[in-house]
């Protein structure tokens, strides 16, 4: 059972009666930290693109003040693999720091990991922050709860140092979770929101705005590299855009407004035809989402065109056949996003191949898709707070 409001209430009273020592600012010197995220079964070493950083010089001379250009001083940390499903990156909290694996998620926009207080069923199965054994731990009275499309927690707002790889972020609010649900099996400890501060749950400032703040990023962006194929290499990148990581040019789509990373998208195709998003639609780019999700109706129609079949939640294909599969576009701002049969089927713990289209159960008025991984892991991402857009570009 769950601990008691009450009981809750004796333990922010508790510590806050604990002096705490705050750390000064930590001095940066890096302009670009790549954190590698947890995937894969496998491991290879990061695969170098062809050099097209002249080529992009000379189409978006206008942008240099904006996006920075750095390979080097990369910040390492061990990657594996969850079933193709989970990207995950290492951090630590607190003073001395306690390590963490956390989903980096464009779509959300706290940072919350599981407190001591926890009791759920899922809390202790992860890592739980040990508050008492930080100094520069602070409490606050304020609680709020976030529902995600796995699951809902309810937490409350502390402060402590965050550490992602290079970068410190000094007295950082953020969650800590004294209820979950829907996170049970789920290797990952917590979440790591990246999206625009207006959309916090919490109430608090996200960490990329917070180390903007601080000048501890030199550029207001940061970037996605998603391996494929069961290799190693994933990062996400702050501060600058590594172009070894793509090919080509980066195409930049502007948000539909401000505040969210969502953008246009022109329509969803198969061989010319339009199969979905006929009028236009709206498209979140979303790190923190596996598959790529949209309206039931829709997801039914392409599952129909590719001659999927249900069995239980999920619907299949004869693997032998998923290279004859169809590609299915992405038309945003003008420029095709070819995703293949081989990149939307996956297979599952039985060797079973299963489509990753899945339908949004969260009603909306208008039509919206998610692009998660099985889209991201084939384009380069780049998310540029400085002017309102997203970046993409063929991965390497």
């Amino acid at each position: 059972m769950l601990r008691t409001k009450s009981s809750l209430s004796t333990w922010i009273q508790e510590i806050n009666m604990k002096w705490l020592v705050l750390l000064g600012l930590v001095a940066f010197s890096e302009c670009i930290v790549k954190i590698p995220l947890r995937r894969l079964k496998t491991m290879r070493n990061v695969v170098s693109g062809k050099n097209m950083l002249n080529n992009f010089l000379k189409e978006h001379a206008y942008s240099l003040s904006q996006i920075s250009f750095r390979g080097s001083n990369l910040t390492t940390h061990p990657l594996r693999n969850i079933k193709d499903l989970v990207y995950m990156g290492n951090i630590t909290i607190g003073t001395p720091p306690q390590e963490f694996q956390v989903v980096f998620d464009t779509a959300s926009s706290d940072l919350w990991v599981p407190s001591d207080f926890c009791t759920s069923p899922a809390c202790s199965t992860h890592v739980r922050f040990r508050h008492l054994q930080s100094s520069t731990f602070r409490l606050t009275n304020k609680t709020f709860r976030i529902t995600y499309g796995s699951g809902r927690m309810k937490g409350v707002v502390v402060h402590d140092t965050v550490r992602i790889g290079n970068l410190v972020s000094t007295d950082q609010p953020f969650g800590l979770s004294v209820e979950e649900y829907g996170f049970e099996g789920r290797i990952y400890d917590g979440v790591l929101g990246l999206n625009y501060p207006n959309i916090s749950f919490s109430g608090a400032i996200p960490i990329f705005d917070k180390l903007k703040n601080q000048g501890a990023i030199s550029e207001p962006v940061f970037a996605f590299y998603l391996s494929k194929d069961e290799r190693e290499g994933s990062v996400v990148m702050f501060g600058g855009v590594d172009h070894r990581y793509y090919e080509g040019e980066l195409n930049w789509v502007p948000l539909i407004q401000a505040g969210d990373w969502s953008v246009h998208m022109d329509r969803i195709s198969i061989e010319r035809k339009i199969i979905a998003c006929s009028d236009g639609c709206k498209a979140l780019v979303d790190t923190g989402t596996s598959d790529i999700v949209g309206p039931r109706r829709l997801v039914n129609n392409i599952h129909r065109l590719i001659g999927a079949i249900p069995r239980g939640s999920e619907h299949y294909v004869p693997c032998s056949e998923v290279n004859t599969l169809p590609s299915i576009v992405f038309t945003i701002n003008g420029i095709n996003y070819p995703v293949p049969g081989r990149a939307y089927i996956l297979k599952d713990d039985r060797g079973r191949c299963y489509t990753t289209f899945q339908e949004n159960r969260v009603s909306s008025s208008t039509e919206t898709w998610y692009l998660g991984d099985v889209f991201l892991r084939l384009y380069f991402s780049v998310f540029d707070r400085g002017n309102d857009r997203i970046g993409l570009a063929r991965a390497v």
